[in-house]
């Protein structure tokens, strides 16, 4: 009798585009922080769409976490500090640069850390390269 072959799960899409999506979600023991990771591989070209699909999307990331749906799925996270970063290809353009000031300042309050990292292509959103990561 022979094996059934089956084919690997796809990975989810990530992205600003998917706003329901979240693209990563790690802890950092060594400093007692949960990171959610947003993910924009596009170059910055259609600004005004990309940062309302940044708006979504941090909604979403701000309802899971604020709203008791992060804890509930991992209690381990609770009373644990957020950071959430917004993973480019590219630097973001002046034009998003008021609305991300927005963001860290409005986050701030709420005790959560924003930022913005311009990472490489081939690294997924976690950071680490595709090959170590295991996403495609």
């Amino acid at each position: 009798m022979s094996e059934p072959t089956s084919k690997p799960e796809p990975a989810p899409p990530k992205g600003l585009e998917h706003a329901g999506v979240i693209d990563f979600l790690g802890f950092d023991p060594v400093v007692s922080e949960v990171l959610l990771v947003m993910v924009e591989q596009r170059p910055w070209r259609n600004v005004g769409e990309q940062l309302f699909q940044l708006q979504e999307k941090l909604n979403a990331y701000l309802s899971f976490a604020l709203d008791g749906e992060m804890t509930e799925a991992y209690p381990q996270f609770l009373g644990k500090a957020l950071k959430i970063r917004l993973e480019c290809a590219e630097p973001p353009v002046p034009e998003a640069l008021g609305f991300l000031q927005h963001v860290y300042e409005q986050s701030a309050l709420q005790g959560i850390t924003f930022e913005v990292e311009v990472v490489t292509a081939g690294t997924c959103g976690c950071g680490q390269p595709l090959s170590e990561c295991g996403e495609s």
